[in-house]
């Protein structure tokens, strides 16, 4: 099979290209960055260009039957008018411009990422993917950056989502930045801790990406977190106990929003997010709790 990844040295494309390649697949990816990690591996092919702009990597797209939409601007920084629209056109534009280089009726799987964040803060209450979408920023931004995936539907392209939630794994995303304060008993909860935080493992990432790559009759929008709902509060607890460190260090709201603004409310909004539809194709999760997934991140600690 031939697949194209947008986003594709980042921290989750990587990681999904290697797999993809030891498994016999040609794999193209395209994104900024002037080289690939995997540079040299027999049959990666790595495009060099900005995916928010048409442009010849657009050809590579049609002899593709799978495609895979990783792209996206951080959205872990000060949230000033520039920084949204660069976050929101790194999604939206690099979307559409995907969605028109499909060949009509050729029958392409487009998975395109979303994220958890559609849902806006919703406390306790448990969300599946038949929620609807919240208010805020984020909320909006999903809605629409799923909007433009679904669009390739009309060119005959299989499409499913994946709402993301936090990806776990030590040489990247949120753990990679919490581990060095949590080893030296600096960490502790967000806020009261009391959030909702949905989490899953990378392995269980790309593993789903194959799996509804294959499954034939997955289409729409799957919620990508582990089955196990766990509070802020919860998982510093687990993450000290597993490095024999204290994690009571809490980090006041006020403090975060006068420090971070209005991205912060990503790390004070609660998700309870299950992945009822991943589960009802019968995918299967290697790492099915918060512990499990802790405690192979940290023997993972130092691989990439």
């Amino acid at each position: 099979m031939r697949i194209f990844i947008t986003g594709g040295t980042g921290f989750v494309g990587r990681r999904l290209a290697r797999h993809f390649l030891e498994r016999g697949h040609t794999v193209t990816t395209v994104g900024r960055s002037p080289r690939h990690p995997l540079d040299g591996e027999e049959g990666l092919n790595h495009i060099v260009a900005d995916t928010t702009r048409e442009g010849d990597w657009q050809k590579a797209v049609a002899g593709c039957q799978a495609v895979v939409n990783l792209a996206g601007a951080t959205i872990f920084r000060r949230w000033s008018e520039k920084a949204k629209k660069e976050i929101r056109d790194s999604r939206i534009l690099t979307t559409r411009h995907l969605v028109h280089s499909l060949i009509p009726e050729q029958g392409t799987f487009l998975f395109s990422a979303s994220g958890a964040g559609y849902y806006g803060d919703c406390g306790d209450r448990l969300l599946t993917e038949e929620d609807k979408a919240g208010e805020d920023f984020l909320a909006q931004l999903a809605t629409d950056w799923e909007g433009e995936a679904m669009m390739a539907e009309a060119r005959g392209a299989r499409v499913a989502t994946g709402r993301f939630g936090v990806i776990l794994h030590p040489s990247g995303g949120a753990l990679a930045n919490m581990l060095p304060a949590f080893r030296l008993g600096l960490g502790g909860p967000l806020g009261n801790g009391r959030q909702y935080f949905p989490w899953i493992h990378i392995e269980d990432v790309v593993a789903a990406i194959d799996f509804l790559c294959h499954h034939v009759d997955a289409r729409g929008a799957f919620n990508f977190c582990g089955p196990e709902p766990t509070t802020n509060r919860r998982l510093t607890q687990i993450l000290g106990r597993l490095l024999h460190r204290p994690a009571l260090l809490r980090a006041p709201a006020f403090v975060m929003r006068l420090a971070l603004g209005e991205v912060c409310e990503v790390l004070l909004g609660s998700q309870r997010c299950l992945p009822q539809r991943l589960q009802e194709s019968g995918f299967s999760f290697r790492y099915p709790t918060i512990d499990a997934a802790l405690l192979a991140c940290l023997s993972d600690s130092g691989t990439d």
